[in-house]
């Protein structure tokens, strides 16, 4: 009997673990298409799930905005902006909450259309 209870217990830990490792996966693929828009016009849009480490200048009017994606992740490293409220906020949120920088009008959000589902991430 004992025996018994040790393999039932052992089944549903392994069943357990492997439904919460597929959600896992299954969630975290989810969202990783982001859209860089300047002055209110699509400039990008990148999938950082394929993305290499790399930086993205964007000029407007004279001033730049440096962009950096590392390990799967986006952010504001640098701007010619006065208060740097974009630099401060750092990674993209997986919230949906996008990274501004009104002065040089460019925004890094998650692609509309579903590929963020907030409420699960």
């Amino acid at each position: 009997m004992k025996g018994k209870r040790i393999w039932i217990s052992a089944a549903l830990a392994v069943i357990i673990i492997s439904g919460a490792v597929s959600a896992y996966m299954l969630l975290r693929s989810k969202g990783k298409t982001v859209e860089i828009i300047s002055d209110g016009k699509t400039i990008y849009t990148l999938d950082l799930s394929l993305e290499r480490d790399r930086e993205i200048i964007v000029e407007y009017k004279g001033r730049k905005n440096v962009i950096k994606i590392e390990n799967g992740d986006i952010y504001m490293g640098e701007a010619d902006c006065p208060d740097h409220t974009c630099v401060k906020t750092g990674h993209l949120s997986k919230s949906g909450v996008p990274i501004v920088c009104l002065p040089n009008k460019l925004m890094i959000r998650y692609k509309e259309g579903g590929e963020l589902d907030a409420a699960t991430q």
